[in-house]
């Protein structure tokens, strides 16, 4: 046994785990073993499925162009500044200030020295385009403090971090699933896997768990999320069924932060059990500040407009899951149809079109179109049309008077053709975890470090709760991962 005894393995082969490999690597570990339950096809966790974007603190141009050396500066393009002080504020704002204040410190203050090391790694950015910068006065102008992601989105991510990791001589090993920890004498030693459906026993001096949280695991949902959840459409791998977690929990780990609380957002209503590689994230449809949302009663049931995109999508998935027949309808007019998103463009999209808006609401499946029209015509009556309309600011151009006003953006729907999408509840990711110290270590049920067991990405809990801010689960993955890995390579 002592022959396949390994300095570090790694559990999963998403970007949290491939940041712990990599910086296992720098910090003196020979012999690292990355185990990976999909197959070669479906690898990668739910990083495949992201756009490919990270939040960072950064101080401007000089900054991004550490990262993207060929970045030219120009008059015409406002990058922007994102402080760290501001990012740990929009940590507390969304998460109601429950995040962890030293989990939180750390993510924001080691985000832009994470993403420049991915950098120098080899992994390539570029600014993000059409969702996160708007031409204001002939100036592109970047907002909200998401401005880069990876060249190629999520798919790219994986497969660079992949040639990195492998051009470190680090193995990977995948159709390995891991099924228990190796705890003896309150060590953990390995892991027990099932390596293409057989049991076998890998062992090492520690091991880093970044297998995701239990998203795809409908009973788990179900008994930590509640009811209704067994019926969202799960927006990534359909791997992440919180092995990690029962892992540690088996042994006696500290579970932490909000296992009722997940990421999810709205979803094409069509969409598949779990998401289709070849579509990606395109399922999701996010962008509702430019419009209005109605219910199968033909109400609002959200402020559209309550803060950037960044600030509320991760949380409008939870609110369609409690309408009636967890669905929804997007509406949209000519004036803002070219701003929305891609992923209203593909030819799976469930949407109606019409020429007017009597016809578009008898269009709209499920939906109780006398009240659907009623609300637009509502809603329509009480803008403030005195209040100038500007994508890049929240503008205050708002409604009043109605039962749910919206807050910004607000802009008549009157100009046909019109446009409705179909949603429901996609998630993403759950919040709850195990607790680490600022090491990564996991911590047990008295709050003592267990000898040989780290955990970082998804699996770490207390970061995020009811909501979290755009790009930032990317960037907690590498910040975590990477102090995962340096901690797991200095046993």
């Amino acid at each position: 046994m002592k022959k396949n005894l390994f300095d570090v393995i790694v559990v999963g082969a998403g970007n949290a785990a491939l940041s712990a490999a990599l910086s296992a690597k720098d910090n003196g570990a020979k012999k690292i073993l990355v185990i990976e339950k999909a197959s070669l096809k479906e690898r990668g966790g739910n990083s495949r499925y992201t756009n490919g974007a990270f939040r960072f603190a950064y101080n401007g141009f000089a900054d991004l162009k550490k990262i993207i050396p060929t970045l030219k500066n120009s008059n015409s393009i406002d990058y922007g500044k994102y402080s760290v002080n501001n990012f740990l504020k929009d940590m507390q704002k969304v998460t109601d200030g429950k995040t962890d204040k030293k989990l939180s410190k750390a993510l924001t203050s080691k985000s832009f020295e994470t993403i420049y090391w991915l950098s120098k790694k080899g992994l390539s950015f570029k600014p993000i385009e059409g969702r996160q910068s708007f031409k204001v006065n002939g100036v592109m102008k970047y907002w909200g403090g998401l401005t880069l992601e990876v060249n190629g989105q999520g798919e790219q991510l994986v497969d660079s971090l992949l040639k990195i990791t492998k051009k470190n001589g680090i193995q990977i090993q995948y159709d390995t699933a891991a099924t228990d920890l190796i705890y003896e004498d309150n060590v953990v030693k390995g892991v027990e896997v099932l390596f293409k459906n057989k049991p076998k026993k890998l062992l090492a001096r520690s091991v880093v768990l970044a297998c995701g949280g239990f998203e795809s695991s409908s009973e788990m949902r179900t008994r930590y999320l509640g009811p209704g959840w067994e019926m969202a459409k799960v927006r990534g791998t359909k791997h992440n069924t919180g092995d990690g977690l029962s892992m540690a929990l088996k042994i006696g780990a500290s579970p932490y932060g909000n296992w009722s609380g997940c990421h999810a957002v709205f979803h094409d209503m069509n969409g598949p059990e779990f998401s289709d590689l070849k579509i990606s994230n395109k399922y999701r449809k996010i962008s509702y500040p430019w419009g209005i949302v109605l219910n199968a009663n033909g109400e609002r049931f959200v402020d559209e407009g309550e803060d950037f995109r960044n600030y509320t999508y991760a949380k409008f998935g939870r609110e369609v899951i409690k309408q009636p027949n967890q669905i929804g309808w997007q509406i949209f007019d000519q004036k803002v149809r070219h701003m929305l998103y891609p992923e209203y463009d593909v030819k799976s999209a469930t949407m109606v079109k019409a020429n007017s808006l009597e016809q578009l609401v008898k269009k709209m499946k499920g939906v109780n179109s006398a009240k659907a029209m009623e609300t637009i015509q509502e809603y329509n009556n009480s803008i403030r049309d005195d209040i100038k309309y500007d994508p890049t600011i929240k503008d205050g151009r708002c409604t009043e008077g109605l039962k749910v006003n919206k807050t910004n953006w607000a802009n008549k729907i009157d100009r046909p053709p019109f446009y409705a999408y179909g949603v429901t509840c996609g998630i993403t990711f759950t919040f709850g975890g195990l607790r680490v110290n600022n090491k990564c270590q996991v911590l047990n049920k008295v709050m003592k470090p267990i000898k040989g067991l780290y955990a970082a990405g998804e699996m770490i809990g207390g970061i995020f709760y009811f909501n979290y801010p755009g790009g930032s689960g990317l960037t907690s993955g590498a910040v975590f991962g990477k102090i995962a890995g340096q901690s797991a390579a200095r046993v």
